[in-house]
């Protein structure tokens, strides 16, 4: 019993190593197959809703969606019995990428239509952040994140401005417009005000007076600065703090499966085992 036991411990440890290490070279092919197993999958499920396609090759797509269910599922299973504390993968932010991502084939069994839903798994690529886990580039998006963050406020206030703008903007065409034109509303206005200010420019709505010309003429042109405020706030933020955060990357100790280690680590922080 105990010799089963430890072969069970033996297996849960390398595959753990496998699966959550990037640092290894079976953690990176696992890592590396797994992206592409999602990225062929998103790409079933999109040829899957072109008609034709479809019913020429529904049964092969069916098949290899199916294939790529049960290897995920595995991988799901394998993730949570890996781990000492299965909870905290379950409750995660991929833990729950993960599940969402084989749940569709199995309620397409009770509910049509819901395999559609498969192409959510492109969430999954989102882990390739956790394969390039180098530390220049842990650095970097760290660096872009408290960017982001600083200029939360900034970024809210002209999101607040423009949201006024349109208001106003798209209450002066009802105006000078009118159903004629096709602002037929205050809110069609604030819609095409939104289109316009973007530079979109659908050209669904569009007005024909002269006055209502003279006004779209510069919201276009005030649409071109208002692009590049977003941008200049975040660029400031970037440019002006530095990188504080210490690099880390994926080091996985073989002795007791532990991960996240610092760079220049030489022996695990949980079992003091050499790295």
């Amino acid at each position: 019993m105990s010799e089963i036991k430890s072969k069970y411990e033996v297996f849960k440890q390398k595959a753990h190593i496998i699966i959550y290490g990037t640092n290894t070279v079976a953690g990176r092919l696992f890592d590396l197959i797994l992206l592409g197993l999602i990225l062929l999958s998103v790409v079933l499920v999109m040829l899957e809703t072109v008609k034709g396609f479809d019913a020429k090759y529904h049964a092969y797509l069916v098949f290899f969606e199916w294939v790529i269910t049960v290897f995920f599922t595995l991988e799901y299973i394998l993730r949570i019995i890996t781990i000492k504390k299965p909870i905290n993968y379950i409750l995660s932010f991929y833990g729950i990428i993960d599940l969402i991502a084989i749940l569709p084939m199995y309620l397409s069994f009770f509910i049509t239509g819901t395999s559609v839903f498969a192409v959510i798994r492109a969430l999954r690529l989102l882990r390739l952040f956790k394969i390039l886990n180098h530390p220049q580039f842990n650095n970097q998006s760290t660096h872009l994140k408290e960017s982001l963050i600083a200029s939360r406020g900034k970024i809210l206030i002209f999101m607040y401005f423009m949201l006024i703008s349109t208001i106003i903007i798209g209450s002066i065409m009802y105006v000078v417009e009118g159903e004629a034109s096709g602002f037929t509303s205050i809110p069609m206005g604030i819609y095409w005000a939104i289109v316009t200010l973007t530079t979109v420019g659908y050209g669904d709505i569009s007005p024909v007076t002269p006055l209502g010309q003279f006004l779209a003429s510069f919201v276009m042109i005030m649409g071109y600065g208002i692009i590049a405020v977003p941008t200049g706030i975040v660029s400031a933020e970037f440019a002006k703090n530095k990188p504080t955060v210490k690099e880390s990357e994926t080091k996985v100790c073989k002795n007791c499966g532990s991960h996240e280690h610092y760079v220049n680590a030489k022996f695990c922080q949980d079992c003091g085992h050499e790295l």
